[in-house]
């Protein structure tokens, strides 16, 4: 696999964020199969900040390992902001981390519908007292959708590592 130099770039970018705030990390991630993980993890000295993540691709995992309730996911879909605010809730509970981070979309090529096509992805951002959604639309094939989706949760997580060091909040 080709290695991304900007998804590379930006899991730097978190990791000095978190390194100098001293607080961890953890995620859960579904359409992009671990790559925002996969980033943080070839960062040595990761094990310092990052205790942890979690591909919970079906609706199941999403229940059974993050503890999304199967009503937000019947009344929302695993693509949207409840889903994702749950997971990211999920991953800090289950890793006891500061931060965490949650992505869910879809990737395509197929699996989208008028109202979430694909290159719909929400993304779940937890921090010290506040959990926040947002949401993006990349397009592309698969692996650039995956790519994207990374790269904006890292990239957000970071801003909200680097603002909450600042005294703002997210």
């Amino acid at each position: 696999m080709i290695r991304n130099a900007r998804l590379d770039a930006l899991a730097s970018e978190l990791a000095s964020a978190l390194g100098e705030s001293g607080s961890s990390l953890s995620c859960a991630e579904s359409c992009t199969g671990g790559l925002a993980a996969a980033a943080i993890t070839d960062i040595p000295g990761a094990s310092g900040f990052f205790l942890g993540g979690l591909v919970a691709y079906s609706n199941a995992a999403k229940e059974r390992l993050l503890a999304v309730p199967a009503a937000t996911i019947d009344a929302h879909g695993a693509v949207s902001a409840e889903t994702a605010i749950a997971m990211a809730g999920g991953a800090a509970s289950a890793f006891g981390s500061d931060y965490a981070f949650s992505i869910t979309g879809i990737a395509g090529p197929g699996g989208g519908s008028s109202d979430k096509p694909v290159g719909t992805v929400w993304f779940g951002f937890r921090s010290p007292g506040s959990t926040v959604s947002a949401s993006a639309f990349f397009t592309g094939d698969r692996q650039a959708v995956r790519d994207a989706a990374a790269e904006f949760a890292l990239d957000r997580m970071a801003a909200i590592v680097r603002a909450a060091i600042a005294g703002s909040s997210i």
